[in-house]
């Protein structure tokens, strides 16, 4: 059993910076999103954020969208959807969220230095429920998939994000919903077979895998242990 880190220590240990843009997909709709987030322990971060972007994380993880986080700094990106492929990756500090606290604690245990968190959906939304009546209204009324990384649009962005190095874990931890189930079969067609896959499943399912973050603290708790055991085993 290990022990559960507290958040205010580690505040004090880990750096976060996201990239958070706002695509226009139609005159009037503008969708607020994050595509990438590194987290890195501080003494491990660079005083450039873009050499960041170009490091070989110790992990990826892979969850269902940004959740409360926010940019510390004034961010202006805008893009229309046309264009959301030629979009620049520029890093912010970042405020954590309660997710983001047990992807550190996983880090300390595990002695990792970087991990990239990417999403099924790069839509800000906090709320399960909005997330899902979003997505779904972008896709099915107005045709756009984008705002996923693992769209057909943006596999050069997700080519580079995914590291190539074989012996990098990808941990999906994107949540046991049946309303993701578009976004999960579309991230697994661009997984290759040679990732080494890490996460804990619900039950019998083959591609639910359990958020970190459950309600009771007892669950967080068994979380914690049991993938700081399956990553190091």
């Amino acid at each position: 059993m290990v022990e559960f880190i507290p958040a205010q220590e580690l505040k004090s240990k880990f750096h976060v910076f996201g990239h958070f843009y706002s695509v226009q997909v139609v005159p009037k709709r503008v969708v607020e999103c994050r595509s990438v987030l590194e987290i890195v322990v501080s003494d491990h971060a660079p005083k450039m954020t873009a050499a960041i972007s170009n490091r070989k994380p110790d992990a990826v993880f892979i969850m269902m969208n940004p959740g409360s986080s926010r940019p510390l700094a004034d961010v202006d990106n805008h893009i229309h959807a046309d264009a959301i492929h030629e979009l620049p990756i520029s890093l912010v500090l970042t405020k954590p969220d309660t997710t983001q606290y047990q992807v550190m604690r996983l880090m300390h245990y595990c002695e990792w230095r970087h991990v990239r968190v990417l999403n099924l959906s790069d839509l800000r939304c906090s709320q399960s429920g909005e997330f899902f009546k979003q997505f779904k209204g972008l896709e099915d009324d107005l045709s756009f998939d984008a705002h996923s990384v693992f769209s057909d649009q943006r596999k050069d962005e997700l080519a580079l994000k995914l590291t190539k190095h074989k012996a990098v874990p990808v941990i999906r931890a994107w949540g046991v919903s049946e309303a993701l189930d578009p976004l999960i079969e579309r991230c697994t067609s661009k997984l290759t077979k040679a990732m080494i896959v890490r996460g804990l499943t619900k039950d019998e399912a083959t591609n639910k895998y359990l958020h970190p973050l459950p309600s009771l603290q007892r669950q967080k708790v068994e979380w914690i242990n049991q993938m700081v055991e399956q990553c190091r085993g």
